[in-house]
This record gives C-alpha cells, sequence and structure tokens, in this order.
C-alpha cells in the first residue's frame, strides 16, 4: 500500500472528526492584488506578454540604473491575503470552526474578508496591510506595505479583545495558529505574553495543537530569529508545537541554529527537520518546498513528493494551504506521513483551481493522483 492509498484510508475513517475540532488562527491580515508583470504590450487589457521569470525581471530593473524605466503590473484579481487568513480560509473549507484574530479592518471589515467573516468568529484589531504579488512562472515578489500591523501589541489584544474572551477563546481552541512573525514587529512580545502571563491561566486541553509560521524571516536579524525560536519552543508546555518552514525559511533556520546547509534532496530535507526539531525540541518540525515535503516528529523523519504543476493558476496562498491541509490532518490524528500528503495535496489543489478544497475535494485529489 503507498502512502496515498494509506492517507486517503485514514481521511476517510476520520475525517468527521474534523467537524467538532475549532481552530484560533492569528494575528495579520492582507489585501493581495496578484498582478503579472508586462514585457511588450500588444493591445489593451490582458493582450500582452508577460515577463515570465524572476531573472528577467531582474534584468530589466538592473538596466534601468542610473536611467530610469516604467514596468506594468496586469492586476488579475483581489483577494484576501496575509499568512492567517488564507489559512483560516482552507480550514473553514475543510470543515473545522475557526475563530480569527487580526488585522481584517479597523472600523468596518475590508469586504475581501466578507466571506470569510460570515462563517468565522472574528476580532479585527486594526486595518489589513496591502501586498502587490508579483507572480511568474518560477516564483513570486511580494511587495508589502504592511505599518498598520505595527498595531498588533499584547496591549491592542487586550484593549479590543479583552482578556476574559482572549482566554476564552485559547481554552476552546485544539489549534492555535500564529503566524508570519517577521512581518508583525511586535509578534515576539504577543508570543512571551502568551507564554509569560495568558496562558497559565488557560484551562490545559489534551491534545492542543499549536502551529508556526516564521514568514521569510531574511530581513530580520539573527538574533531576533534565535529569540523568536527559543519562544515558539517554550510553547511546548501548553501543548504540541509544529513548526512549519517552506524551504527557504527552512534553510535560514538551519543556518541561524549553527548546522551550515543542507540540500534540498530527500534526505537533506529529512535532516534539517531532524536536527532543527531537536535543537529546539519540537513535537514536529515540517518542511514544504514546492515539489514535495518532509517532516520530523519524535517517531523519526517522513517525505513525501508532492503534485507538482509546472504552470500553476496561482501560487500566492499556496504554503498557507499546505499548513492548514497538514494542521487538519494532525487534528484529525492522521500519520505523519499522511499529514504530508494531506498538506501536498491540499496545497496542490488551491495552485490548480484557486479554490480552498473541501475534505471531498482532497478525497477526490488523493484518487486520481497519478
Amino acid at each position: 500500500m503507498d502512502f496515498k492509498t494509506r492517507t486517503l484510508q485514514q481521511l476517510r475513517e476520520r475525517r468527521a472528526s474534523l467537524a467538532d475540532k475549532r481552530a484560533l488562527v492569528g494575528f495579520d491580515g492582507f489585501v493581495d492584488t496578484i498582478v503579472t508583470p508586462v514585457a511588450l504590450r500588444a493591445g489593451q487589457g490582458a493582450n500582452f506578454t508577460p515577463i515570465a521569470t524572476i531573472a528577467e525581471f531582474g534584468q530589466r530593473i538592473s538596466a534601468a540604473a542610473g536611467k530610469s524605466t516604467n514596468l506594468e503590473f496586469y492586476p488579475r484579481l483581489d483577494k484576501l491575503g496575509g499568512n492567517g487568513p488564507i489559512m483560516a480560509n482552507a480550514l473553514l473549507a475543510q470543515g473545522a470552526s475557526v475563530t480569527y484574530i487580526g488585522a481584517l479592518g479597523k472600523t468596518t471589515v475590508h469586504p475581501v474578508f466578507a466571506e470569510m467573516a460570515a462563517k468565522a468568529e472574528i476580532v479585527s484589531l486594526c486595518d489589513p496591510a496591502a501586498t502587490t504579488a508579483v507572480e511568474f512562472n518560477d516564483g513570486k515578489l511580494m511587495l508589502g506595505m504592511m505599518r498598520s500591523l505595527d498595531e498588533i501589541t499584547p496591549e491592542t489584544i487586550a484593549s479590543v479583545m479583552g482578556m476574559d474572551k482572549y482566554r476564552a477563546a485559547l481554552g476552546a481552541a485544539d489549534l492555535i495558529a500564529l503566524l508570519n512573525w517577521t512581518m508583525i514587529p511586535n509578534l515576539t512580545a504577543v508570543l512571551v505574553d502568551l507564554v509569560q502571563h495568558v496562558l497559565p491561566q488557560v484551562p490545559v486541553k489534551p491534545g492542543r495543537l499549536f502551529f508556526f509560521d516564521l514568514c521569510d524571516p531574511e530581513k530580520r536579524s539573527a538574533a531576533d530569529l534565535v529569540y523568536a525560536l527559543e519562544t515558539i519552543a517554550r510553547f511546548e508546555q501548553f501543548g504540541r508545537v509544529t513548526l512549519g518552514l517552506n524551504l527557504k525559511e527552512a534553510q535560514q533556520v538551519f543556518t541561524v541554529l549553527g548546522f551550515g546547509t543542507e540540500t534540498e534532496t530527500e534526505s537533506g530535507l529529512r535532516a534539517m527537520a531532524g536536527k532543527i526539531r531537536q535543537r529546539l525540541d519540537l513535537t514536529t518540525v515540517v518542511i514544504h518546498p514546492k515539489e514535495s515535503a518532509a517532516c520530523a516528529t519524535q517517531e523519526g523523519t517522513f517525505w513525501v513528493p508532492g503534485p507538482y504543476v509546472a504552470l500553476p493558476l496561482i501560487t500566492t496562498g499556496a504554503g498557507d494551504h499546505f499548513n492548514a491541509g497538514f494542521s487538519a490532518a494532525q487534528l484529525m490524528r492522521l500519520a505523519p506521513e499522511s499529514c504530508l500528503a494531506a498538506g501536498v495535496c491540499t496545497s496542490g489543489h488551491y495552485v490548480r483551481t484557486g479554490r480552498s478544497p473541501s475534505l471531498g475535494d482532497l478525497e477526490t485529489f488523493l484518487a486520481n493522483w497519478k
């Protein structure tokens, strides 16, 4: 029996249990404008040849040094963005209940979050940030304006939500997903406040999961990153912690922890996940490049290939969908290998269709994955 068949069997046996699970997700919020860069325009609207690769885009920029240039971005759509809202939306699609705390609008909820707000319990702390997501065949550039996220602090959460409601929401959660450390300057303070003051007053819930996603920490100092990782490790006293990393993030964390470098091979991914998990003493570390995924737990290391597609419909949010699929599978108590398969299939469905899959969609995808 291969891993796809094993995952499908476990998913069919345990999918009903997800309806009884609640996730608390936070704390960011973005309005994402997905754009295509124009190389050569032949007419109005979408009548143009796109800039296909990041290298080609870089050449355009480099050639403008000492002069100037005009670059056109053709807008494809506006959508809800941010690690938190995208993961929350994907969890809702798979059938979990969600409480979302984050940057959705200061006076009113921004329209891109309206559908999520109709399905989830939400608490908005401030206005959303904005991202222009420039998509290429070989990756994407995320151009962000995120000053509003400076307002996300322990004090703001206490003021807007109230401590009783905050503790109650945490206490009801089976999964607590705290995301986008890099772009929220005060998130370390929020995490420290949680482990020192808030969670000690929250009743223990057996099997509670914590999930953390750093979100490309390249622009943060090594000292800041190490302190954040050490703080994340402190959450183990309150539940089982998973640290989710894409390939770039994993390489950055691996280096800052003093391990040097590793390759993107199966053995390299397993080694990175295992060493990071052991160093931080976490329950799980998961690494998800575009073409596969690996994780390490106390049981060992695991790896699955991914349903890679060369020309996806959309890539922005692919990693957040992986996180949602992996976490939902953890909530259903699937085996580590099956959690990986659920993650890559949730992401794979999304990048092909632009839609967050239901568990039924996930079963269909798994059953038809060649």
